[in-house]
């Protein structure tokens, strides 16, 4: 009975470990969630090329700009 209450005690602590982990990242995220390396973020909508007049990705431009 009492290996069964550790496992029990054991399995409940890591679930809540779990589940704060997940919330403070929810809650506030690193910076590197946010943004790639080149300071763009993740989730940008397509902007328009000023060149031809099509959208294109937002990274595209930027490396475009910066030489990659």
């Amino acid at each position: 009975m009492n290996g069964y209450l550790q496992m029990r005690v054991f399995s409940l602590l890591v679930a809540a470990l779990s589940l704060l982990g997940l919330a403070y990242v929810y809650v506030a995220p690193p910076q590197s969630m946010l943004t790639d390396r080149n300071g763009v973020p993740h989730f940008s909508p397509p902007v328009v090329n000023p060149e031809t007049g099509e959208t294109i990705d937002l990274r595209v431009l930027v490396q475009h700009y910066k030489g990659e």
